[in-house]
C-alpha cells in the first residue's frame, strides 16, 4: 500500500517515513502544500497524512480542492491544532480521521489500517482471504495449514495489495503504483518478479494471470 505523508517538520517527517515503511508501506513525503498537493492529485495512494500547518499552501486549502476535484483518496489529519472547532472545520472540509499532535505511532497505524479496511470495504481487522491469512505486524503470511512464511518488504506489500481486491484484474501499471514509492525503479519485469516469489511461497493457483490485462488473486482457493 502506498502513501503520501505531508508534513514539513523534517524531524517528525523522516522518522514517521522510517517508520511506515518498516510497518510495510511505501511512503512519499512532501514538506509544503503545494508539492503536497500536486502529489495526491498526481499519483496514486491508498492513503495521505495530512499536516494541516503547511508552508507555501495550508493543508486545509489542499484538502479542499482535492475534494472538489473528486479526489476520493482517504485522509488522515495530523496536526497540533487539537481544538474542537478545528476538528471540524478539516473534517468538514474531507477529512477521514483526525490525530493531533504528540501521538503514538501505533495508534497512527491503527487509524490508517481501519481508513484502508473502510476504503476496500472490508469489516474486519484481519486480512482473510481465500484460506490465506496475512499478519501484517510480523508481514508474515498463514497459510491453510497454520504454518507462517516470511515475506520481505515487497512480498508483503504486493500480496496485501492483492488481498485487499480479490477478483479483480491488477494491471502490472497498476500493482507497480501501489507497491512502490515515487523513487523506485521502473522496470517491466519488477512485478513478474515478485510475483513469481510470491506463487513460490502461496502457490501458483493464487496468482493468475490475465494474459495482456494483469493479474487476478481468487477470493476462492
Amino acid at each position: 500500500m502506498r502513501l503520501l505523508l505531508i508534513e514539513d517538520d523534517r524531524a517528525l517527517g523522516s522518522g514517521l517515513r522510517r517508520d511506515l515503511t518498516a510497518a510495510g508501506f511505501a511512503v512519499d513525503w512532501a514538506m509544503d502544500g503545494l508539492e503536497g498537493g500536486f502529489l495526491g492529485q498526481d499519483q496514486a495512494y491508498d492513503a495521505i497524512v495530512l499536516d494541516l500547518g503547511l508552508p507555501k499552501r495550508p493543508g486545509l486549502e489542499v484538502l479542499r480542492e482535492w475534494r472538489s476535484n473528486g479526489l476520493r483518496t482517504p485522509v488522515l489529519i495530523l496536526t497540533a491544532r487539537d481544538a474542537w472547532h478545528e476538528r471540524v472545520d478539516g473534517l468538514k472540509a474531507g477529512a477521514d480521521d483526525y490525530l493531533g499532535k504528540p501521538f503514538h505511532l501505533q495508534e497512527l497505524l491503527a487509524r490508517l489500517q481501519a481508513l484502508l479496511r473502510r476504503a476496500a470495504g472490508q469489516a474486519e481487522a484481519r486480512l482473510q482471504v481465500a484460506g490465506l491469512q496475512l499478519d501484517e505486524g510480523r508481514q508474515q503470511v498463514v497459510l491453510p495449514d497454520g504454518s507462517r512464511l516470511e515475506l520481505t518488504g515487497t512480498e508483503f506489500r504486493l500480496l496485501r495489495y492483492f488481498m485487499r481486491h480479490p477478483d479483480q484484474v491488477l494491471s502490472k501499471e497498476r500493482l507497480h503504483a501501489h507497491v512502490y514509492d515515487q523513487h523506485a525503479e521502473h522496470g517491466s519485469n519488477l512485478i513478474e518478479v515478485y510475483v513469481r516469489r510470491l506463487r513460490e511461497k502461496i502457490g501458483r493457483e493464487r496468482l493468475r494471470t490475465q494474459r495482456g490485462q494483469g493479474y487476478v488473486f481468487p477470493s476462492q482457493p
